[in-house]
């Protein structure tokens, strides 16, 4: 197929690699240093959002926030003015379920089709082509789809339509978000009681409290390595996404809230940059424990 796909970051890069690899004709937009490799592997690298849609049948989007996506698809140059009937775009960042539905409606004005399709799963799993994808759209867009999903994860769910890729997404952030919160809890609460952390959370992988989170991120607090997988700036930019959903469905997400508040904290005091299971520092600083 010929892809075009936008937003080479920590994900976006292995998942446009899997794409290449998989012999696919890939257009690429902002290629920068980090993301040269798919240049010299095959992929063809491009001037504009627009030109890229001009090249491509399919167009993958893996960018950081809402505001970030509107922009690349219907600013200047942007994504819709590179468009002609029939094709295909893919959105796979994390952003608003409400300016999702949004956006899928002014591209199909267009004559074409629109699937929201967030991932889960962190650099490993994009790195690992096995990520969860949540998808959002028509049943036979999500077919004409599927095997580019399969060359970037292996649980893919067809959700429902529009936005609700989007919002199993947040759901999805929402449970990431508390568990680890309450992993980092637990490890320090641990940790003044006296006890040996690591040894506390190998106890606890053999019983109810086992868990992925526990598993993965826990091991990286206990080890003390946050290098990111998944910033915890963007995974406070989620968290406001549930919060705000909240107010506007009239429910209360009272640990939501109170993990993005813990999240603000961490940016904060400097650490948004960090993979989301540092937030175990901003909690030590609470219980008054130096970094």
């Amino acid at each position: 197929m010929n892809i075009g796909f936008i937003g080479l970051g920590v994900m976006g890069r292995p998942m446009a690699e899997h794409l290449i690899a998989a012999g696919h004709s890939v257009a690429l937009h902002r290629v920068k240093d980090a993301s040269q490799r798919l240049v010299d592997n095959g992929g063809k690298a491009l001037e504009s959002a627009k030109a890229v849609a001009q090249a491509s049948d399919i167009i993958i989007l893996m960018l950081p926030d809402t505001p970030d996506v509107e922009a690349v698809l219907f600013g200047a140059d942007g994504v819709a003015a590179g468009l002609s009937a029939g094709k295909l775009v893919i959105d796979m960042s994390s952003i608003s379920p409400v300016a999702t539905k949004d956006f899928a409606k002014r591209i199909e004005a267009l004559g074409c089709d629109y699937l929201d399709a967030p991932v889960s799963g962190g650099e490993v799993g994009a790195k690992n082509a096995a990520l969860t994808i949540m998808v959002g759209g028509p049943q036979a867009v999500f077919n004409k789809a599927l095997p580019l999903f399969q060359t970037m994860g292996k649980n893919i769910t067809l959700v429902g339509g529009n936005g609700d890729g989007q919002t199993a997404k947040v759901a999805n952030q929402i449970i990431v978000g508390l568990n680890i919160a309450a992993v980092a809890e637990a490890l320090l609460f641990a940790k003044r009681a006296g006890a040996d952390p690591a040894k506390v959370r190998e106890a606890l992988m053999g019983g109810f409290a086992a868990s992925r989170v526990l598993e993965v991120h826990g091991d990286r607090m206990v080890k003390r390595t946050f290098d990111p997988g998944f910033r915890i700036r963007l995974h406070r930019k989620d968290l406001s996404l549930a919060v705000d959903a909240a107010k506007a469905l009239d429910i209360a997400l009272p640990n939501a809230a109170a993990t993005q508040q813990l999240m603000n904290a961490a940016i904060a005091r400097g650490d948004g940059d960090k993979d989301h299971s540092a937030l175990i520092l901003t909690l030590e600083a609470l219980a008054g424990i130096d970094r």
